[in-house]
């Protein structure tokens, strides 16, 4: 019998924050960039499940429901763990551009394929019973595009390096980029910071 394992739904609603608005989409002018934002409201579940609705404000994107979990013990394995979503965004959103260019540049490719390894470590399951608070780190992004083409190869090496740059999630894990967390602890902000 197959296992009840759940990633996503399109959403019936928008993510509906209560701690930020989210802010009107704007459409650019070229050669203004086009800055848009991605909004995530999740929700704590039984052991480790997790709900989360996420999107995109820019029109024509529907809101997407995600489910999340953790392996047993700590949860159920009835969906993807966090970090599965992290690394297939990694992934996806280098394709996306990989695509786009290839199509707008008219380069002609007869498959293309990503492979990817990341690389993290965490003390949870062994430092956490001796008391010790939980740490962990992302190590290495390390990326595999393998493309098949009669193409010229500096047509090949452009277009890589073309999407590289205009790769979101690539240009964060590239550079330091601001961040901010608050915590609201029954209603009253009891921290906030930022670097």
């Amino acid at each position: 019998m197959k296992k009840h394992y759940k990633v996503g739904e399109q959403g019936d609603t928008q993510p509906v924050p209560t701690e930020f608005t989210p802010a009107p989409f704007k459409k650019s002018k070229p050669p203004e960039a086009l800055k848009f934002e991605v909004n995530l409201v999740a929700e704590a579940g039984n052991k480790q499940q997790k709900t989360g609705t996420v999107q995109i404000n820019i029109p024509g994107f529907s809101p997407v429901k995600l489910y999340c979990d953790e392996q047993p013990p700590v949860g159920d394995d009835t969906a993807p763990p966090p970090l599965a979503f992290f690394a297939a965004g990694i992934g996806f959103c280098l394709m996306t551009h990989l695509t786009d260019i290839l199509t707008a540049r008219k380069i002609t490719v007869d498959s293309l394929r990503l492979e990817q390894s990341i690389k993290f470590m965490t003390n949870l399951g062994t430092m956490r019973e001796l008391g010790h608070t939980t740490e962990g780190e992302c190590l290495h992004v390390e990326t595999h595009v393998i493309i098949e083409s009669d193409e010229p190869e500096e047509r090949i090496l452009g277009l890589l390096q073309e999407a590289e740059g205009a790769c979101m999630a690539h240009h964060a894990l590239r550079n330091p980029i601001p961040w901010s967390t608050r915590l609201v602890h029954n209603k009253k902000e009891v921290l906030s910071h930022a670097g």
